[in-house]
């Protein structure tokens, strides 16, 4: 039995756990509010909040529900935008009235959830980190003034009015309470998840196994939607990041928001925050984990890419069976890894910088964001003046399965940082790639992107060394 909240009513249902969220919301409860739109994450119209008590405290995210399983709703908080009605508009949803923030109104409902996930996760507001949450959304109809007019409004207003110095999120909802802008039930919402605690959801561990299920409930939902599920998303032990000796251990169903919020990730490799922006959008980054990715086994992983050139151990888990294996050895053809069926990734490692290391990750696609790669490529180095200790370099879209250049890589080791080192590694590096024609690009421009890539690396760094001259002389 599937049991949580969902707005103000408790629901307990037998529905099968791989179930899609959307459609339990729209067809079971008749919640017209959210919409229906790509089904694929990446118009938000489908937002909904999601509340989940840590430590006695709830705390919302947004997620798209068209890829979200009933059977993650268990002992949660499901908000839809007929969830936050008080008596009246609240200030938001009037200056998206008063500002010109709807027009035909279908992408409305997605852009107001997000926003008040925005809100009940921050002490402090600005309109640059409120744009960014809602950066999952699409309106085809406004060109967004209005809607970032609206945001700024309510920013405004919000800073001049609560007053929650961080102490916690709970202060912070009493708070919008207060002012009437979400409804009063929200305050009940923790005692009432604390009664729910001990309705354990049984699944068995045999049955099909679903991390975040971003990319699952796009390309297969059909195999899943009246299947019971096996969720990772409900095993503690394979969430958190710590450090473990000279190591950092993310655990495999950790997801990119929690990598990207991590104090630990931030305080070792403050780079990969930047970096994890380029992945998704909120929402997807909110739910899509570190284990799924590199199990989805896409030639253009974001995540799979960078743990190449930091030389990332998973750790597998197949009943009491565990073994480690190095990420690079991992993939053994297209879609073919060093797993066997049932086996999860518990956590990935990796070590721990030394202070002296070069981190850059680059993606060409059609958008910057929310897009994936026609090519990707990562480099780090540990480097000793102009000297490269060790130098590893990874790239996406020119292979079968995610690269890493070893050639190139072991050419690094030991060499001075120059013009004729760089173009020799390119030299190299385009040795080691197959890329073919597809939508993305043909196999040609593939080998020119990745050529630029891999200058862009040494430029970030050395732009006086790595000049037009360089970059433009012939091969």
């Amino acid at each position: 039995m599937i049991s949580f909240i969902l707005n103000n009513e408790l629901i307990k249902t037998d529905i099968s756990s791989g179930y899609v969220l959307l459609d339990f919301i729209r067809k079971n409860r008749r919640l017209t509010g959210t919409k229906e739109g790509c089904r694929e994450g990446d118009c938000g119209a489908c937002t909904v909040l999601v509340g989940e008590l840590f430590k006695d405290e709830i705390k919302y995210k947004t997620v798209n529900s068209c890829l979200f399983p009933l059977g993650d709703a268990h002992l949660k908080h499901i908000v839809t935008i007929e969830g936050l009605n008080v008596d009246g508009l609240n200030f938001l949803q009037e200056k998206f009235v008063h500002q010109g923030g709807t027009q035909c109104g279908f992408c409305t409902p997605g852009f107001i959830v997000s926003s008040m996930g925005y809100f009940l996760t921050n002490n402090k507001f600005n309109l640059e980190t409120a744009i960014e949450f809602v950066g999952g959304n699409i309106c085809r109809c406004t060109g967004y003034a209005g809607i970032k007019r609206s945001l700024a409004d309510t920013i405004v207003h919000l800073n001049s009015t609560i007053h929650n110095n961080g102490e916690s999120n709970f202060k912070g909802i009493q708070e919008l309470v207060k002012i009437k802008f979400i409804p009063e039930y929200f305050l009940t919402i923790p005692d009432r998840l604390k009664q729910l605690r001990d309705e354990k959801l049984q699944l068995d561990k045999e049955l099909r196994i679903v991390s975040g299920g971003t990319d699952l409930y796009v390309q297969r939902w059909d195999e899943l939607v009246d299947k019971e599920i096996y969720l990772l998303s409900s095993r503690k032990d394979l969430k958190g990041i710590n450090i473990s000796d000279d190591e950092i251990l993310i655990g495999g169903a950790t997801t990119i928001s929690e990598i990207e919020e991590s104090e630990i990730i931030n305080e070792y490799l403050p780079e990969l925050k930047e970096f994890l922006k380029l992945f998704g959008s909120k929402q997807i980054r909110n739910r899509a984990t570190i284990a799924g990715n590199i199990v989805n086994a896409s030639p253009i992983a974001d995540i799979v890419n960078i743990l190449l050139v930091l030389d990332a151990k998973l750790h597998l888990v197949l009943k009491d069976n565990y073994r480690t294996v190095l990420i690079r050895d991992f993939y053994k053809g297209y879609k073919l890894l060093d797993k066997a069926e049932n086996e999860i990734i518990k956590s990935v490692s990796f070590k721990i910088p030394n202070k002296n290391y070069l981190f850059n990750f680059e993606k060409i696609s059609r958008r910057t964001y929310l897009d994936i790669a026609s090519v990707n490529s990562s480099f780090f180095a540990h480097i000793d003046g102009d000297l490269i200790i060790e130098g590893n370099i990874s790239a996406g879209g020119v292979s079968p399965i995610p690269l890493y250049l070893k050639k190139a890589s072991s050419f690094l080791r030991g060499k001075r940082i120059n013009s004729d080192t760089i173009s020799e590694c390119v030299e190299i590096a385009l040795s080691e790639i197959s890329p073919i024609s597809d939508a993305r690009g043909s196999a040609e421009y593939k080998r020119l992107l990745l050529r630029q890539l891999i200058f862009a690396h040494f430029e970030k760094f050395y732009p006086d060394i790595v000049t037009m001259n360089l970059i433009l002389q012939e091969d």
